[in-house]
């Protein structure tokens, strides 16, 4: 009879071998890694940063209670600030077991985006949860793929096209038609959303999806078809996967985003269609021009005629043209409808154009104006925070130590958090009326990396002065058709945040306004 012991004793014999040789392994590669890191720590001058305090030290699971109850009471935004009040500047924390760095200090947040921005990414994070969307463009990838996306936009963002303030005027004017003259209720951050969406798709598309024209769609339980409310329902899907995290992956698909999601793309390939057949037919046209009109879309259709990626890029850049413009001036109105003597100084500023509209370089000119941008800018940033993700060891230049003042040491993998609204409502930097809405501090303010309304170093935005540019514009045209506006918010004034990807007032911008002489 055969022997079976002996084979089977020789065929598990192996396998302890190879567990040991994997665990000597594991751990020569962890020492190494270990003692690497302690040279590394030795040699920058790094100290550890504050923990931030918390029942649970392993997962902070009390800190993920706390950011899920702030996010419904909409005090997200200054939950944060608080703890950054409790802890210092920079803390140290956990979010399932991921080490997490938060800062509000703006050389740490210099170094992130600037100094060493080779170093850091924006990590799968953004892609999952704005990839669905808003595919592969300039706001969600990183490397060699983004550099060739703002290769691409850069050139669509000239002088030239950011000067053609004649392109706003038709939609202002349904704007203010919108508008009831007789000092009733109305919402103006629901038009403002409305006139940046229709702005820009004609700026990017070559036509105005018009939702000025109608009722706004989207309302509960009806099913729509219509692309302004797919782009903006799509947008919340996307700040919900966002909070969520890798839990997103296990949570069934909202019906309603597939839907969305669907009519955005249909809309857009229409478009990205008719554009790489005009290009193929018309190759030698005047730069960007399609029947005498500027066409985002067809300059960039010059690029590639891969349709996803144009797509996808188009989607990007609707994104921040849109809702960028309408947050700010949903903000500054706000702010200034609780002000008439900034309303009244306003008006006194553009007085001179007698109620024409103004010129670019007019509008260029307008330093209170301005002011007042920068500051509703700075009180409630359009983008409120943001992170990025380290791809190896790195350091930051302050936050450890027992002076808060050393260099911190960052792991590979470590997500570090930027609170830009903590950082902007500093009482050390802008004094301690910080939180107030005061224009007139820009007489004086010359700020650096403690200012970052569109972000900074290589992505830095792209489109800023086209935002700023559209939203002065508004501005004065309103200033023209209405003597005074007049606060009509529930709250009593008392702003409350609407974080999505952008942040605007989660009531509203409700006001009245009266006509002046000049309508």
């Amino acid at each position: 009879m055969t022997d079976h012991t002996d084979s089977f004793t020789s065929s598990v014999k192996p396998i302890p071998i190879v567990l040991a040789l994997f665990i000597l392994y594991f751990a020569y590669t962890s020492i190494a890694l270990y003692l690497r890191r302690r040279q590394y720590i030795r040699d920058h001058g790094c100290e550890e940063p504050p923990w931030l305090a918390s029942k649970d030290p392993i997962l902070f699971t009390d800190i993920i209670r706390e950011n899920l109850r702030a996010g419904k009471e909409r005090k997200t935004l200054e939950t944060f600030r608080n703890r950054f009040e409790r802890t210092g500047t920079t803390f140290r924390q956990k979010l399932f077991g991921r080490p997490m760095v938060s800062t509000c200090d703006p050389e740490n947040v210099k170094t992130i985006l600037s100094v060493r921005f080779k170093e850091f990414c924006l990590g799968k994070p953004r892609m999952n949860s704005l990839g669905p969307l808003f595919g592969a463009g300039i706001f969600t990838t990183d490397g060699e793929p983004w550099a060739h996306s703002r290769t691409m936009i850069r050139p669509n963002f000239t002088r030239d096209q950011v000067a053609d303030i004649t392109a706003f005027e038709r939609h202002v004017q349904k704007l203010i038609k919108a508008i009831p003259k007789d000092g009733s209720t109305v919402d103006l951050q629901t038009l403002f959303f409305r006139l940046t969406i229709d702005s820009a798709t004609e700026f990017l598309f070559g036509t105005s999806v018009g939702s000025l024209d109608a009722p706004m769609p989207g309302v509960e339980g009806e099913e729509t078809q219509d692309f302004a409310w797919a782009f903006t329902y799509g947008q919340d899907a996307c700040i919900k996967r966002l909070r969520m995290g890798s839990l997103a992956k296990i949570v069934r698909s909202d019906p309603l985003d597939l839907k969305a999601r669907k009519i955005v793309h249909e809309f857009t390939d229409k478009f990205v269609d008719d554009a790489v057949e005009y290009q193929q037919t018309h190759p030698d046209e005047e730069k960007g021009k399609h029947e005498g009109q500027y066409v985002f879309l067809h300059e960039l259709a010059k690029s590639t005629t891969d349709r996803r990626r144009l797509r996808d890029e188009l989607l990007n850049v609707l994104l921040a043209g849109r809702d960028t413009t309408a947050s700010l001036l949903s903000n500054m109105f706000f702010m200034i409808a609780q002000k008439p003597e900034i309303w009244n100084k306003l008006r006194d500023e553009i007085a001179f154009l007698d109620g024409r509209p103004p010129t670019y370089e007019e509008l260029r000119n307008l330093k209170y104006l301005k002011y007042c941008m920068n500051e509703s800018l700075r009180l409630h940033p359009v983008v409120p925070g943001n992170f990025r993700q380290a791809l190896h060891d790195t350091t930051l230049p302050t936050g450890g130590g027992p002076t808060r003042t050393s260099p911190i040491f960052i792991t590979a993998g470590t997500i570090v958090n930027y609170s830009v609204f903590t950082m902007q409502r500093r009482t050390d930097i802008y004094g301690p009326d910080a939180e107030s809405f005061v224009p007139e501090r820009w007489e004086k303010l010359r700020p650096g990396w403690e200012y970052l309304p569109f972000n900074g170093g290589p992505r830095i935005c792209l489109g800023q002065q086209y935002a700023l540019t559209e939203a002065g514009y508004t501005s004065v045209r309103l200033l023209q058709a209405f003597a005074a506006c007049e606060s009509r918010d529930a709250k009593g004034g008392v702003w409350e945040e609407g974080l999505t990807l952008t942040c605007c007032s989660g009531n509203g911008t409700k006001v009245a306004l009266r006509a002046g002489k000049e309508a």
